[in-house]
């Protein structure tokens, strides 16, 4: 906070109710109609105060409250409602939106997830593009009050001055009741939502548009939705009011839709031999998974096996191989799961006694998600001995089929049994100029064609990319960023935030020593990838390790790059620079880089991950300067 907006702030804060106990303003749970009675009652608005959007301070006005949250915590709602020309009922979804993603500790404008409130009042900032963040709260899902009777949803409007600004008594019971029918439908539709999106299994991307926290991506995205066979732009009636009979019905159609459409276009991708081919082509991942099943006889022999996203059955028919009593291939995708059945048939490994035809080998296909599968099959809870699967995606997170992973450990896999793999870690380092199109572009058939690279850079930094990056090309150490412990994480514990240091690289001298050069090097942004391992906890006779690493042969995987907003200059050892300049420039490079790294599930984008990057470079005498936050989704 400025020091010239003290004063300012000092007033907003005068007006707080002091906080008082829970009891005094407790009140027994009302119903959406006694709640649009309030106004009969005497005390008026003033029955109950207004709760800040960011903390629990308490104010006797609407007014009071925005004035506080302008200046305490950079929300100005009478600003952005003017300059985007909201409504009441976007004006409402906005509220709504916010103390949503507050309760998540999650920045409202840039979507940066943060691990406490005190991280996210810390982290708040000013908007700059309203337009482009504006469909993140433009879903009628914001409808609904995520506080219950929450005085604010139907005051905010009083304090603007003319008639026409004004709710009347007609208009606020009105609005009560299309809350109350949007409400009750969500209520009763909860368990059915949450099922659904577990549901997706091992497979099932969303594709439809989404409410991304990417700014670029969500400023392309659709808004557009059938209703009742019209194209409309947003649920409602024609006057913008959302009228009880297409709320329910477009809300209900747009999940049905949802999870309709995600799961056949996941699981059609599944279903191209193709990707299958790329998988078991990959050398490094077969070589991996072949060494830590068929050379480990003492795990697999006489064991009951799942394998999760079994796909052609290739891991499951490994374990048969090596000794089963029984293998149960787990596909979501109807067409692989019939191929896999096939596969096992033609190599004499498939399981059923029902029928005529009894096959009397050991493994089963089982066409569905990993959490229904005992719909289909006899199984009983705790009591697989080994679980496989091979979950990871790019970034080793995209997909996020580890959930899916992670709920068959729980439920099917006995206490003390193996999950294969059962560690996974992500490593990052910079790269520097060779990893970007510039040198590409420089010298073509003769021609300077530099300024398509200089383009192509810029637009970098806004979206992650996948490709392979040359060891030669990193300019820092590489640095752990997180680990995973798949036999005992918590669901949760997928999204995560972490911080490390980047340091430019070791030079590897004759004697095998190493030694920090004062040379200036520029790093162009931060490359992820990811390893597995098959540890001896497990693994006892013949561990292994899947790598993805610049450093290793490359993968159906490669790796995936994060380009700064800006190349930052390194360089440790640089005894005479201009103190005057920024750091990170030529005249005074950094001594490290300072990243903090969020990845977390996308909240619409089911198989998406969104990824922030806080970037700061930091030189000898530890003058630090920060660059803007960047917001990237990998879909």
């Amino acid at each position: 906070m400025a020091s010239n907006d003290q004063t300012e702030l000092n007033k907003a804060e005068k007006p707080v109710i002091e906080q008082e106990s829970d009891s005094e303003f407790e009140e027994e749970n009302e119903d959406w109609d006694d709640w649009g009675e309030d106004d009969d009652n005497d005390g008026g608005e003033n029955d109950k105060p207004f709760m800040c959007l960011f903390l629990d301070s308490k104010f006797s006005s609407c007014s009071e409250l925005f004035e506080h949250c302008r200046l305490a915590h950079k929300f100005d709602f009478d600003g952005i409602r003017k300059e985007l020309g909201l409504d009441f009922y976007g004006s409402f979804k906005l509220i709504n939106y916010v103390r949503s993603q507050v309760a998540e500790n999650r920045c409202w404008s840039c979507g940066l997830a943060c691990q406490s409130q005190q991280d996210i009042q810390n982290h708040l900032h000013e908007t700059v593009k309203l337009k482009d963040i504006k469909p993140l709260w433009d879903d009628d899902k914001y409808l609904k009050p995520f506080m219950q009777d929450d005085p604010l949803l139907y005051s905010f409007n009083e304090d603007e001055e003319g008639e026409d600004n004004h709710m009347t008594l007609d208009d606020q019971e009105e609005l009560m009741r299309d809350l109350r029918n949007i409400d009750e439908m969500c209520i009763e539709d909860t368990d059915t939502l949450e099922k659904s999106a577990h549901g997706y299994g091992e497979n099932g991307a969303k594709e439809v548009a989404s409410t991304s926290s990417s700014h670029e991506n969500m400023g392309n995205s659709s808004k557009m939705e059938m209703v009742n066979g019209d194209s409309e732009e947003r649920v409602g009636s024609s006057d913008g009011k959302p009228s009880d009979k297409h709320s329910k019905a477009s809300i209900m159609n747009l999940v049905d839709k949802d999870i309709k459409k995600a799961n056949a276009n996941y699981f059609g991708a599944y279903s191209s031999f193709g990707i299958h081919r790329e998988m078991i082509s990959d050398k490094v991942r077969m070589d991996a998974y072949g060494q830590a099943i068929l050379k480990n006889p003492s795990l697999m022999t006489g064991a009951v096996v799942m394998d999760v996203g079994c796909g052609t059955g290739i891991l499951s028919l490994f374990a048969a191989k090596t000794g089963a009593s029984r293998v149960i291939a787990v596909e979501a995708s109807e067409k692989m799961a019939s191929v896999a059945t096939q596969i096992a048939k033609e190599n004499g490994l498939w399981r059923c006694t029902e029928g005529n035809n009894q096959y009397t080998g050991v493994m089963e296909v089982v066409q569905g998600m990993v959490e229904e599968i005992d719909k289909s099959i006899q199984i009983k809870p705790h009591s697989v001995d080994v679980l496989l699967s091979e979950w990871m995606g790019y970034c080793l997170l995209y997909e996020t089929m580890l959930s899916s992973v992670l709920f068959a450990r729980d439920k099917w896999l006995k206490p003390g049994g193996a999950i294969l793999p059962d560690t996974a870690s992500i490593y990052a380092a910079g790269f520097g100029r060779g990893g970007t199109s510039l040198p590409f572009w420089e010298e073509v058939y003769g021609f300077n064609m530099s300024c398509v690279g200089k383009e192509l850079v810029q637009d970098a930094a806004k979206f992650p990319i996948v490709d392979v990056v040359d060891e030669k090309d990193l300019v820092t150490d590489a640095v752990l960023l997180q680990t995973f412990d798949l036999a005992t994480m918590k669901p949760d514990e997928v999204d995560f935030t972490a911080s490390i240091e980047l340091e430019p690289k070791s030079i590897c001298l004759a004697n095998n020593s190493t030694e920090l050069t004062s040379k200036t090097t520029w790093c162009y942004g931060v490359v992820l990838w990811f390893d597995t391992g098959f540890t001896p906890r497990f693994c006892k006779e013949t561990p292994s390790v899947l790598s993805t690493s610049p450093y290793t042969p490359k993968t159906h995987w490669s790796q995936t790059i994060f380009t700064f907003l800006e190349p930052i200059a390194m360089a440790p050892g640089k005894p005479y620079v201009d103190k005057s300049a920024a750091v990170g420039t030529d005249a005074c490079p950094a001594s490290r880089i300072h990243l903090r790294i969020s990845i977390a599930r996308a909240v619409e984008h089911h198989r998406s991950i969104d990824i922030s990057i806080e970037t700061s470079g930091v030189d000898l005498d530890g003058r630090k300067r920060c660059w803007p936050v960047q917001i990237f989704n990998l879909s």
